[in-house]
């Protein structure tokens, strides 16, 4: 059984959808962030009665899958029935070979993932990488695309992932935070807990990579999240639009009835 937990932040505790949880519950701007209506997980790749029992129980009726092309061919998601599926690609344009999400699926072969990690220019690409979050043409359309449809959303909640749920998932949670005046201390608070929700689950992956010959250290960038992460998207947010009001009405170029009624649908007002 799910329920859905008043405590922000807390894993759900559903086997086949490890870091599933509801983004409601932080103190926002007038209240707090409505729960039961939004949640953040994982790719949703196993067809397994636990994890369609908890979005029936959650009420889930919409799912946004941020992954990109490839990676919806890799692993489709199994999408339980009575949901409606949304693909937003927000990484299409991006051309790096060592964004975290793209290092993940090539985990198969350690030497070409050593070879990339080690690589001089390695962590200047993976910086970049999160800041394509908020300068990629493909992502300012992906994301003004999700934030439409979470505001004109209606009779369901909704699941938001990528591969991991971490970084493309993590931004867009932690964009809507913000926008709703959740502190930043608290964002960053949710941000991390993915590697407390997360990596026990990904213990196989780690397994198989050294057991292919690869070095675990090596994996730390790609599997977890560090606050660094957050802070160099947010960096990029503020450097190109001053604040998160400025990415959501200049970037993303909503207007702002829309940011209202996101604000309306996600702020239980005290």
């Amino acid at each position: 059984m799910v329920a859905i937990s008043r405590r922000p932040g807390a894993d759900l505790g559903v086997k086949d959808a490890p870091n599933l949880r509801d983004l409601g519950g932080w103190r926002a701007r007038g209240g707090k962030v409505r729960s039961g209506v939004l949640f953040r997980t994982v790719s949703i790749t196993a067809r397994q009665a636990e994890q369609a029992e908890a979005f029936s129980r959650l009420g889930v009726r919409y799912i946004y899958d941020l992954r990109t092309a490839d990676e919806r061919k890799l692993e489709p998601d199994k999408v339980p029935p009575g949901v409606d599926y949304i693909s937003i690609d927000v990484l299409s344009d991006l051309n790096s070979a060592a964004g975290p999400a793209r290092l993940v699926n090539a985990m198969s072969d350690p030497e070409a993932v050593e070879m990339i990690l080690r690589s001089p220019d390695t962590a200047a690409r993976i910086e970049a990488s999160f800041r394509s979050m908020i300068s990629l043409p493909s992502a300012l359309a992906g994301y003004r695309q999700l934030f439409i449809d979470l505001a004109e959303s209606e009779g369901g909640s909704s699941v938001i992932h990528c591969t991991t749920g971490k970084d493309r998932t993590g931004w867009a949670s932690a964009a809507l935070l913000l926008l709703l005046g959740v502190s930043e201390d608290d964002v960053y608070a949710d941000y991390l807990l993915t590697n407390k929700q997360l990596l026990p689950a990904l213990q196989p992956i780690v397994d198989d990579f050294v057991a292919a010959g690869g070095n675990p250290s090596l994996l730390k960038p790609i599997l977890s999240v560090e606050a660094e992460y957050l802070d160099t998207t947010v960096d990029e947010m503020r450097q190109r639009f001053g604040s998160i009001e400025g990415y959501f009405y200049d970037g993303l170029q909503l207007d702002r009835s829309v940011v209202e009624r996101l604000r309306a649908a996600f702020i239980e007002r005290d």
